[in-house]
């Protein structure tokens, strides 16, 4: 049951007829995993904090760097050099005490991935190399937990949901871990600092939704996001059986 003053806190949110109060305690029932607390995991972990989503869990091994300030929002110069798994607990924590926050700072490996992972309702990809996008799917696929999942690159998002329903998962899109000389990071080829936030945004719509039980979510769709061109493309994705390419349709 939602207190007196979390009812004051969401009260806005309540007033959507698509929430109402079921809808907000069915955010407060929810147990959601954050798998990165970077570019995107910061507006993602700051939305769903503030939405009252009940518990939320943070995997990351990486402390907060200078070059992160620009776009990794949650942290400030005083953080440099602290965890941020940790820092980012913190700060949420003052955001919204109603919710149950747990950092795992630690990397997601094939060694911790299920123990982490199966105590979460919902799971949500920020992470910014294609061995962990992999490996979250995966353990998604093996536990039956929908996936969000998001990328960003230079001035484009990616965003979908994956694993919803059995519907399809990351392999139905990218099959195999591309060569490496062909799938350059953030970090070698630079990104606009606002996309993670657009993208991470688009991310916490889409979790929020898969809660409530409301409208449209992005399963069998890849969304992309260019922010250069101010265009949004959304792709249907079919699931594959045992092709190694896929085909994506204009919606």
């Amino acid at each position: 049951m939602l207190e007196h003053e979390e009812l004051k806190r969401y009260n806005k949110q309540i007033m959507l007829p698509e929430i109402g109060l079921s809808g907000q305690n069915k955010l407060k029932s929810a147990k959601v995993l954050m798998i990165g607390a970077g570019g995107l995991g910061c507006p993602i972990l700051q939305y769903l904090t503030a939405a009252g989503v009940g518990e939320i869990g943070i995997v990351d091994d990486d402390v907060v760097d200078l070059s992160n300030l620009h776009r990794q929002i949650l942290y400030s110069t005083n953080d440099i050099g602290k965890s941020k798994a940790t820092v980012a607990k913190e700060k949420l924590q003052l955001l919204n005490p109603h919710v149950k926050i747990t950092s795992y700072d630690e990397r997601f490996t094939i060694n911790n991935a299920e123990a982490i992972c199966k105590n979460y309702d919902l799971v949500i990809d920020g992470s910014d190399n294609f061995e962990t996008r992999y490996l979250v799917n995966d353990t998604c696929v093996t536990l039956k937990k929908v996936l969000v999942f998001g990328s960003i690159f230079k001035f484009e998002a990616h965003i979908a949901v994956f694993n919803n329903q059995n519907g399809p998962n990351y392999r139905d899109v990218f099959p195999s871990v591309p060569p490496t000389n062909e799938a350059p990071n953030c970090i070698e080829i630079g990104v606009l600092g606002v996309l993670p936030g657009i993208a991470g945004a688009h991310m916490a719509n889409e979790a929020i939704k898969i809660i409530c039980g409301i409208g449209q979510i992005l399963s069998g769709k890849l969304m992309i996001i260019n922010t250069f061109h101010n265009t949004t493309h959304v792709f249907n994705v079919a699931k594959q059986k045992k092709s190694t390419s896929t085909v994506f349709t204009t919606r």
